[in-house]
């Protein structure tokens, strides 16, 4: 298992929240993906998988989502 760490930006509700973890959740091998979310802030975003993620991967699915990482 390996969990990484990732500051996303835009995000102000708890809609955002299941909208960033519905997209991270979807790719290959994640676990889980835990938010702790800053209303307009930099919002932390943890992110458990089988194995490392390419932070390509991880850009594009906040990207997917409507966010961004920072």
């Amino acid at each position: 298992m390996s969990t990484e760490h990732y500051t996303v930006t835009g995000m102000t509700c708890e809609h955002c929240v299941r909208a960033v973890s519905q997209e991270l959740g979807a790719l290959p091998g994640v676990e889980s993906v835990d938010v702790d979310l800053v209303p307009g802030g930099r919002s932390r975003v943890s992110v458990t998988a089988a194995q490392p993620l390419a932070a390509a991967q991880v850009a594009a699915a906040v990207d997917e989502a409507g966010y961004e990482l920072a």
